[in-house]
């Protein structure tokens, strides 16, 4: 089939899924599931091989990433439900000075969502993005813009959430070279585009009558738990998981070969080892059922991340079991020795389904299984691949995202006013990560 014949296709099971969604209000797992049965046998495949594809693809993705992701939602879980995650936010703001309370909400919010989701993080910090408000006497976008943009950087670079955790699995190469970019380029480019975002704040970009509702309903903060965990403590379970990971890659450079740094550095074990000091931290606030019911929460809603992630892995190896990745090295020719243009295809590829679909998850894992059947022999890193596959899947968020709804209601925004935040802020992370990317691409 030629190109244009599987682009046809494409776009027609990106329909698929957005109907199945959007207007039949579908669980996205089953719309991913119709668009990949429908690209299978539009591209020729059989209704038998696409579903054996699906079920492989995501199966191949789970055995890699499954465990980490589940225990990862249970660390998170219970920092949040012990006080230790709003313990980290409000030491960081209380400690930092007024000129730098801003940044530090924001390093909260990153620090925040490397454990615990984007939405989650941003319920968590919302109360105290009004306090800091007030006490600055800045109005509220500044405090929530440097909550959006660092979590959502952290969401989208750094493992173990879903995304970043699946790059090295799906393009074959060390978690902890991730951990490592995911967390410099995240964290510097967070500050980067807070900095421009406070700059366009101050020169009368936001526009209160247009851009906020003028009905923002959210109650004081509860109380932390009675024996919530101390700064530090709270900060252990989020540590320990990525000195266990970058460990491995830390001594591969240093030519030691240990077999127990190989083993805590297994992506499961770093999370199990995060995962039961987030359970020791806790015992004291949740005591012993409260910390079965919060593990419980924590399973209910790792199923339904676990079920979208591995959908997305299913519509992935569908779309490459057409062969539409060789097509497109044969299309675009030598592009395994262009680096340059491997990154723009990767984030091209995400950012179209980061439109068309909403989810970065789905954006960020399609595209990264499409270009790890081009990228073979390139002479970039595929670290590099994946940062321009994570750039396009957080690039343009808008109303057929949660998260956008999420900080918009929460903000008391209106419509405007969220694309104005979230989908701004999420341009910015896409922008300077392919700065890094592009560098990455000219020197290799």
């Amino acid at each position: 089939m030629t190109i244009m014949g599987i682009m046809t296709w494409l776009l027609i099971s990106i329909i698929v899924i957005m109907v199945s969604i959007l207007i039949l209000k579908f669980n996205p797992t089953i719309g991913l599931i119709f668009g990949s049965l429908v690209m299978g046998w539009g591209c020729g495949m059989s209704l038998l091989e696409t579903v054996n594809t699906i079920g492989a693809g995501f199966g191949n993705l789970m055995a890699g990433i499954g465990l980490a992701i589940g225990l990862g939602v249970i660390l998170g879980q219970l920092l949040e439900e012990c006080g230790g995650a709003r313990v980290i936010a409000e030491t960081l703001v209380r400690k930092a000075s007024d000129k730098y309370a801003l940044y530090a909400i924001g390093g909260a919010g990153f620090l925040l969502s490397i454990p615990v989701f984007f939405d989650i993080t941003f319920i968590i910090l919302a109360p105290l993005t009004v306090e800091l408000s007030k006490q600055l006497k800045k109005p509220l976008p500044y405090a929530v813009g440097a909550v959006t943009i660092s979590a959502a950087a952290a969401h989208t670079l750094v493992p173990p959430t879903p995304n970043p955790l699946a790059a090295a699995s799906i393009l074959h190469f060390d978690l902890g070279i991730m951990m490592i970019a995911g967390l410099t380029v995240g964290s510097i480019l967070s500050f980067l585009s807070m900095k421009i975002y406070f700059k366009l704040l101050d020169h009368g970009f936001w526009n209160k009558e247009e851009d906020e509702t003028g009905v923002l309903q959210l109650g004081d903060p509860a109380p932390l738990p009675k024996g919530a965990p101390c700064f530090g403590a709270a900060l252990l379970p989020l540590l320990l998981p990525v000195v266990c990971i970058i460990l491995s890659t830390v001594s591969d450079m240093l030519g030691i070969k240990l077999q127990l740094i190989t083993f805590l550095s297994n992506r499961i074990i770093a999370m199990l080892i995060g995962t039961v000091a987030a359970y020791v931290i806790a015992v004291r606030a949740l005591k012993g059922k409260g910390l079965e019911k919060s593990a419980s929460k924590a399973l209910e809603a790792s199923g339904v991340v676990l079920l979208i992630t591995g959908a997305s892995g299913s519509f992935g190896a569908v779309i490459s079991k057409t062969g539409f990745a060789d097509i497109v090295k044969t299309s675009l020719g030598g592009i395994t020795a262009s680096p340059l243009i491997l990154i723009f295809t990767g984030f091209g590829l995400a950012v179209l389904f980061r439109v068309a679909l909403g989810s970065g998850t789905v954006a960020s894992i399609t595209s990264m299984n499409i270009m790890a059947g081009v990228s073979a022999g390139a002479t970039i890193h595929p670290v590099f691949i994946a940062l321009s596959c994570l750039a396009g899947g957080i690039s343009i968020g808008h109303v057929n995202d949660s998260g956008y709804w999420v900080v918009t209601n929460m903000s008391g925004y209106t419509i405007k006013g969220g694309l104005k935040s979230y989908t701004l802020g999420g341009i910015f992370i896409a922008f300077f990560t392919m700065i890094v990317c592009v560098a990455a691409a000219l020197v290799a």
